[in-house]
C-alpha cells in the first residue's frame, strides 16, 4: 500500500498522470471548508455541490478526449448555451433532445476535419467554432427565457428512491466515459495517438494500423457530445434557455483536465483524476461562494489556478 502510494506521487503510474496531487487537494479543501464553516457540510449544501459540480465533471470528461490526442476544444462553452437555446424553442422533448446531440456532433464534426483534415490549429479551429456557435445561439435565443421540455426538468430536480437524480447523471456519466476511455479499443489508440504526438513522432500510432486521423476527429465528435449532455443538464436545472451560461465552462474544464493529471500535450491522463480535478474546481467555487467571495474576485482567481497548472507542463511538448 506504502510502495503504491508513493509509486502514484512520484508519477511513475505515468499513463494515468499524477492524479492524486488532486485528490491531497481535493482532500485538503475538504478539511478546510469542514472546519471554517458550519455550512459546508450540511446535507443541503453537498447536494447543491453535486448538482454544481456535475455539468463541469461532463464537459470535462469531454475535453479529456481531445486532450488525450494533444488537442483542446475551445468551443464547448458554446455548445453548452447552443444546447439550453435549442431546447428552449419549445419543441418536444423526443425531438429536441436527439437533435441537440446530432447537432453537436455536427460541431465537433466540424472542428474534427478543420484539426485533422485542414491542419488548422486546434485552439485556432475550435476557437472560431466558439464564435459561430455563439453568434447563432444569440440570434435563436438572445436574453435568458423560452420553454424547456417537462421531461428535462423532471431529470434533473427531485430524487429517485431518495437519491437526488442529479447522482444518477453522474453514475450512468462515469460508466460510458469508462467505457470509451479505459474499456475500448477506441480509448486505447487516442492514448497512442496523444503519447507519439507528445514524443515528437506523430506518426509512431499509424504505423501500429491505429487509423489516427479518424479517432481524432471522433474525439471531437464526443468532446462536442458531453458537452450537449452538459447543456442538457443545466438546461433542466435553470428551466431556460441561457446564451450565457456555458461561459467560460471551457477554461473550467482545461483547469479540471489538467489538475486531474492529464497531460496537455497528449497520451497521459485517467477518467478518475479528470473527475477528482472537476470536483476540486467544485469545491473552490461552493467554498468561495461559502466565504462571499465577488464573482469577478472568483473568475481571477480560477484564471490564476489555470495559469498555474498549465504553466507547470511543458509548452514545447504542448506544440503552444
Amino acid at each position: 500500500m506504502k510502495t503504491t502510494l508513493i509509486r502514484l506521487i512520484n508519477g511513475q503510474d505515468r499513463r494515468q498522470g499524477r492524479w492524486v496531487f488532486a485528490f491531497l487537494i481535493a482532500l485538503a479543501i475538504v478539511v478546510w471548508l469542514g472546519l471554517s464553516t458550519g455550512q459546508f457540510l450540511t446535507a443541503e449544501n453537498l447536494l447543491n455541490l453535486v448538482a454544481q459540480a456535475m455539468p463541469l465533471i461532463i464537459t470535462a470528461i469531454g475535453m479529456m478526449l481531445v486532450v488525450l490526442v494533444g488537442g483542446l476544444d475551445l468551443s464547448v462553452g458554446s455548445v453548452i448555451s447552443f444546447t439550453t437555446a435549442v431546447l428552449a424553442l419549445g419543441a418536444p422533448g423526443i425531438v429536441s433532445i436527439p437533435g441537440v446531440f446530432i447537432l453537436a456532433a455536427l460541431i465537433g464534426l466540424v472542428n474534427g476535419i478543420a484539426v485533422t483534415r485542414l491542419n488548422v490549429h486546434p485552439i485556432i479551429a475550435t476557437l472560431s467554432m466558439s464564435y459561430i456557435v455563439l453568434g447563432i445561439t444569440r440570434i435563436l435565443r438572445p436574453v435568458s427565457g423560452g420553454d424547456v421540455p417537462q421531461v428535462v426538468i423532471d431529470a434533473v430536480a427531485g430524487s429517485f428512491l431518495g437519491i437526488p437524480l442529479p447522482v444518477f447523471w453522474g453514475v450512468l456519466t462515469i460508466l460510458l466515459a469508462w467505457k470509451i476511455i479505459h474499456g475500448s479499443r477506441f480509448g486505447l489508440h487516442l492514448f497512442a495517438i496523444g503519447g507519439g504526438i507528445a514524443s515528437g513522432t506523430e506518426d509512431a500510432a499509424r504505423n501500429f494500423g491505429v487509423a489516427d486521423k479518424r479517432d481524432t476527429l471522433l474525439a471531437y465528435v464526443g468532446c462536442s457530445c458531453f458537452a450537449s449532455l452538459a447543456g442538457i443538464f443545466l438546461a433542466g436545472r435553470i428551466v431556460s434557455g441561457d446564451p450565457n451560461v456555458g461561459l467560460l465552462f471551457e477554461l473550467d474544464a482545461i483547469t479540471a483536465v489538467a489538475i486531474g493529471g492529464t497531460q496537455l500535450s497528449g497520451g497521459v491522463g485517467s477518467l478518475h483524476g479528470t473527475i477528482i480535478g472537476a470536483v476540486v474546481m467544485a469545491l473552490l467555487a461552493n467554498g468561495m461562494n461559502l466565504a462571499n467571495i465577488s464573482p469577478f474576485v472568483q473568475t481571477a482567481i480560477k484564471g490564476a489556478i489555470l495559469l498555474l497548472v498549465v504553466g507547470l507542463q511543458s509548452r514545447k511538448k504542448m506544440g503552444l
